[in-house]
C-alpha cells in the first residue's frame, strides 16, 4: 500500500489571504462558501475555513504541538525572489529571517522565502534542485 496526501484543512482568521495567496502560487479554486474555499495544485488541496467564533482566545504558536509551517515548492530559484518581490512586499506581507536567501542544512541548492499568516502561521515558499531519482522529503530529513 501507498498513501499520499489528498487534502489538508486549516482553520484560519483570514481566508482571503490564503486565497490571495493560493491563486498567486496558480492552485485552482474549487470550490467557494460563505466562510472558506477549497483549492488544488492539481494533486492535492487545501480547505481553508475561517476559525469559528467560539475559539477566538486559541492562539497558534508554532512550536506548539500541531502544524508547524506549510511549504510550497516553486520551479526555480529566481522564482522565489519573484514572489518575495511581487507578492510579500508590495502587500505588507510578515517576512522573516531577512527575506530570500540559501539554507545549506535543508539540502544543496535549497533556496527560500519564508513568512507569516495574519495570526502568525509560518509559511514557505522555496526551490530546492532535484537530482534524477530523488523524493521530495522534508529537507534535512534522514533516515535511519
Amino acid at each position: 500500500m501507498k498513501g499520499s496526501l489528498a487534502h489538508l484543512q486549516l482553520n484560519v482568521s483570514d481566508p482571503r489571504f490564503y486565497q490571495n495567496l493560493l491563486t498567486f502560487l496558480g492552485w485552482r479554486l474549487i470550490d467557494r462558501w460563505g466562510d472558506g474555499f477549497g483549492a488544488t495544485d492539481g494533486w492535492s488541496s487545501l480547505w481553508i475555513f475561517e476559525t469559528g467564533s467560539s475559539y477566538p482566545s486559541q492562539r497558534f504558536h508554532r512550536k506548539a504541538t500541531g502544524l508547524n509551517h506549510l511549504a510550497f515548492r516553486v520551479g526555480c530559484r529566481g522564482e522565489v525572489d519573484d514572489f518575495y518581490r511581487s507578492y510579500l512586499l508590495p502587500r505588507g506581507v510578515a517576512v522573516l529571517y531577512g527575506g530570500p536567501r540559501e539554507y545549506p542544512e535543508y539540502g544543496r541548492g535549497y533556496y527560500a522565502t519564508y513568512f507569516e499568516d495574519p495570526v502568525r502561521i509560518k509559511l514557505e515558499v522555496f526551490h530546492r534542485p532535484e537530482p534524477a531519482g530523488a523524493t521530495d522529503l522534508m529537507p534535512g530529513w534522514r533516515s535511519g
